[in-house]
């Protein structure tokens, strides 16, 4: 089977009452992330990178929005789960790389701690897990802060 790839992408609307979690790390700020669950973008986009390189559709089909079960659901455990499906499916990581859009907050001393969260979730090394933030310049709903929108892609390859 040798490798896969798998491309996750996965947006929320920003609210005031609501926590901000990214990368498994809550993140103070005056906005949070709306959403069923925790609403943890860089985690939903990443569960289904690595969903996708399976071919084990999306994380709405596995963990749907209109199961009351995955209310509040902590998204860390959505991933190893879904991570779980991958391989039982003969695969395991290779690698994951993820670009965070959000005007603000600034993420930079969160990245090494969202890292080491998902390489724990992935049971791999945390070289293995590239994490990237940057703006929209003020463009488009990103820029407004009306909203995060996160962009993952995952190797996967034969166990």
């Amino acid at each position: 089977m040798g490798f896969r790839i798998g491309f996750g992408y996965d947006v929320h609307q920003l609210t005031e009452n609501r926590d901000l979690f990214i990368g498994g790390e809550k993140i103070p700020f005056h906005l949070g992330a709306l959403g069923h669950s925790d609403a943890d973008a860089m985690l939903h986009a990443i569960t289904d990178a690595i969903l996708g390189a399976a071919n084990l559709r999306d994380i709405g089909f596995h963990f749907p929005d209109t199961d009351p079960k995955y209310k509040g659901a902590n998204s860390k455990v959505l991933l190893r789960d879904a991570y779980q499906l991958v391989l039982e499916k003969g695969f395991k990581i290779g690698n994951v790389d993820c670009t965070i859009c959000l005007e603000k907050p600034k993420l930079k001393d969160y990245i090494q701690k969202m890292q080491q969260n998902v390489a724990e979730c992935l049971s791999c090394d945390p070289d293995l897990i590239s994490v990237k933030a940057t703006t929209s310049e003020k463009m488009g709903f990103v820029g407004k802060q009306e909203g995060i929108a996160v962009h993952a892609v995952a190797l996967i390859e034969s166990v």
